[in-house]
């Protein structure tokens, strides 16, 4: 099988030689320098053509596929408006750069195509040219860096006293939650207290009292209008927390937590109707590549109103119940009932 691929490959080769080695004959045949005063006038056309094509195709490809992006709806957080300021003011930069050089290019590639009695001008060097292609690139970039360092300094600020705090640990391949219980403060966490097997797959200390109350669901809820801070962990290798809707994104590193904060503008309900998908969700993505798994490693957020989420906080039920359900006063049969009396268990659990 290899023998016969490297017999292809070579023989491939040698025609391609061939029919070199054929064009040079035919070129002395016909007279060198007729035959590529023709290959320049054929190419001058061919670079127009492939310009309007190219063109064309980029604004059919505009056309196609802009409403598969999240460009037709702004950003659903309010620090996310910023960023979409910023990428459509690079856009606009960039592109009318690209534009007007690739116009140019191919127009010069057709205007000063070789001909008879034109000779090439010999242009090596101009100071103004230079300093201005070097300079004024340089002030475009410096300003738009520097609007990039003011809104990432913003979202990675402390956050408004008022914020949700929630903490987001990345493993491989799932994000884990957890939200201060009524204390408002997270329990302490040691990594070698990490067990799947016994619920523990944030490490908590349950000596510790304020690790008793922390909640860890399996979907992230927030609150409109309320800002949101995250604090971002790894459990393992480096993952990245990408919110694409709310135009935001945070690297997740083992041993050095990160934080980031925004403000959600839209609850999920809301979004449904705004781009008219009922089984629209708002995603958690890992936007490094952190394993074999990578592809699956997405999570849920539920934005909902300050009532909602209350409503739903009080549902949920501490970690440290789930891993000790000995504990767990549900569970606690009351004073004086036998302990063979399933009857009067059944009976009290159906009251």
């Amino acid at each position: 099988m290899y023998l016969l691929i490297v017999t292809v490959v070579v023989l491939v080769f040698v025609v391609i030689f061939q029919i070199a080695k054929a064009s040079e004959y035919v070129s002395v045949l016909k007279g060198e320098e007729r035959t590529r005063q023709q290959s320049n006038r054929i190419n001058g056309f061919l670079m127009v053509g492939f310009l309007l094509l190219g063109l064309v195709g980029v604004w059919w490809c505009n056309d196609l596929l802009y409403n598969k992006t999240l460009l037709p709806h702004d950003s659903a957080s309010v620090e996310g408006e910023l960023i979409d300021r910023m990428m459509w003011i690079t856009l606009a930069v960039t592109g009318a750069v690209f534009f007007i050089t690739q116009i140019v290019l191919f127009v010069f590639a057709f205007k000063y195509q070789e001909k008879p009695g034109r000779k090439a001008f010999y242009y090596p060097h101009n100071n103004k040219l230079e300093l201005l292609w070097t300079v004024v690139p340089a002030l475009v970039l410096t300003v738009m860096v520097g609007f990039g360092l003011k809104y990432w300094f913003r979202i990675t600020s402390d956050a408004p006293e008022n914020a949700l705090v929630v903490e987001i640990t990345g493993k491989q391949f799932n994000w884990l939650y957890r939200y201060a219980g009524k204390d408002q403060q997270f329990g302490k966490k040691y990594y070698k207290n990490i067990d799947d097997s016994k619920s523990n797959e944030l490490g908590l200390i349950w000596e510790d009292p304020a690790a008793q109350d922390d909640v860890t669901p399996t979907v992230m809820y927030i609150v409109k209008n309320r800002p949101v801070k995250l604090v971002i962990n790894s459990r393992d290798v480096v993952h990245d927390v990408g919110l694409a809707h709310f135009r935001m994104k945070m690297d997740a590193v083992p041993g050095t937590p990160t934080t980031m904060w925004f403000t959600p503008k839209y609850t999920t309900a809301e979004m449904k109707e705004m781009t008219n998908n009922p089984n629209f969700t708002y995603e958690i993505s890992c936007d490094q590549m952190c394993g074999k798994g990578h592809y699956s490693m997405r999570g849920v957020i539920e934005v909902v109103t300050q009532e909602e989420f209350d409503l739903w906080m009080m549902k949920q039920k501490p970690q440290y119940l789930v891993a000790h359900p000995d504990k767990d006063p549900a569970n606690q049969k009351p004073a004086g009932t036998p302990a063979g009396d399933s009857t009067a268990t059944k009976s009290i659990a159906q009251k």
